[in-house]
Parts: C-alpha cells; structure tokens; sequence
C-alpha cells in the first residue's frame, strides 16, 4: 500500500509520528464511456473556456473568484491558512463511540506509526482499548478540513473520516404521516425481527452483483444471447399488514424447520 500522507497525531504532549493509508477499495467492475457509434473510448480534457484549447495539467493552478477577479493559490497557501491542522491530527477530546451517530461517518485510514512513534502509538492504543473511548480530532487532506475519530481495531489504530454537523441534511422538508404502529402489529413486527436477529459478520455479505455482471459480460464476448429474468413475487399480494407479518413470520419457521 502507498501511504496517502504524513504527518502525526497528537493529544497532550505526546506527539506520534504516523503515516495513513486507505483502509478500502472499490468492489465494482471498472467500467469504460464508450462513443455508441464505434465503442471508441471517451477522453475526458481540461479546457480553456476563453480559448478552446486543451490545458495541460502542469499549467493548471486553483483559485477562488473573489469580487469578480480569481484569487490563485499555491500548494504552499494551502498549507499557510493551518500548517498545525496539515502536519497534526490533533485529539480535542475522547468520547465514547456509541454517541457518534453512524450518519457522521464517512471513510477509513489505517494509521501506521513511523518508528520512533512505536512506544507512544501502543500507548494510545491500549488506552483507548482500555476505556472504550475514541480519540475526535480534526485535520487537512487533500487541501480539506475534515473530522475524524481514532480508534483501536485489533493491534493497531484506525482513522475514520466523519462529517461535520452542518453536512448532514434536515429532514423536515420529508412528509412523513403521523402514524403509530398498532399493538398487534407491533409485536408481531418486534418478533419477526426476533427471528432475523443474528451477530453482525461482515464476510456473510459480498459483492454478488459485480460478479453476475462478470459473467454477463463473458457470455456476451462469446457471442451469447442473455434472456432477461423474470422477477418472481416474494412478498404478499394482500395489504393487509397483519397478513404480511404472519406470513413472514411462517416462511421463517419453515425456513429454520
């Protein structure tokens, strides 16, 4: 893996120097725009909207439009505004991860100590194993604040990105009905999910999808024609809700029967 970036983590006094690398990788197929008339691949070019011309990615600067004029800024202007927040991931306080709402988060780093931090990163992450708690500290990636947790993952520490409170929409535009469920029906709902309760194994789930998309699209190359499925019913036709509960409820215990 190729570290993402450097720098160190710090609570108190203690600083630990540290690398970041993705935790993830994308499980879809990679998937290329094609013209429709001859499948000849489409570019995509970095244009000059005054001239027309192609741009080379060397000559390619940022900037902000301030007053009807752009404002450039260099990689260094970007590590001006916050050095602190560009070199540090600074823990502001621990708090217990079970208050962090799952909406808040975002994207995983595995966080590798540089060896003169070994000592100091075993210490955070036995504290944090210790207590429960999670280190929340914020920083800049790739010219972006971001927020983020720390958190021990077996033997080593973990980043994960979460957002700030003001990039999670309200809800009150949703027209949601002022219903309450019936008793009836609310046991029987608390029961089928009884029956479908289990421990969380992530290995359970894969990526199905992709691979049937594979395999359509071997049977294409080889010239075959792909009928397409017909969806069988798998839920009640009735509306009734009691009806479907009950339902639900039978086809389980068959199921585990």
């Amino acid at each position: 893996m190729r570290a993402i970036w450097s720098g160190a983590i710090g609570f108190g006094l203690v600083n630990i120097p540290i690398k970041l690398y993705s935790a993830v990788e994308a499980s879809e197929l990679d998937l290329d725009m094609l013209d429709k008339k001859d499948h000849a691949n489409i570019k995509f070019q970095r244009v000059n909207a005054v001239t027309g011309k192609v741009v080379p990615w060397e000559n390619i600067v940022r900037g902000y439009k301030l007053d009807d004029r752009y404002v450039v800024l260099t990689d260094e202007d970007f590590k001006k505004a916050s050095p602190e927040k560009t070199k540090i991931i600074e823990i502001n306080e621990f708090v217990m991860e079970k208050d962090i709402d799952s909406m808040y988060y975002e994207t995983p780093y595995y966080i590798q100590p540089e060896k003169s931090g070994t000592k100091a990163y075993a210490l955070l992450r036995d504290a944090l194993q210790k207590t429960g708690k999670v280190g929340l500290g914020s920083y800049v990636l790739r010219n972006r604040e971001s927020l983020g947790i720390i958190k021990p993952e077996s033997d080593i520490l973990v980043l994960n990105k979460i957002r700030f409170n003001e990039e999670i929409r309200s809800h009150e535009e949703l027209k949601v009905p002022d219903t309450k469920a019936k008793p009836g029906e609310l046991k029987m709902a608390i029961e089928l999910i009884d029956q479908l309760t289990g421990k969380f194994d992530p290995e359970k789930y894969k990526d199905t999808y992709s691979d049937e998309l594979m395999k359509l699209i071997k049977a294409k190359a080889k010239g075959k024609k792909i009928p397409t499925p017909h969806l069988k019913v798998v839920h009640s036709r009735t509306t009734d809700l009691m009806s479907q509960l009950k339902a639900s409820l039978q086809s389980n215990k068959r199921r585990a029967s």
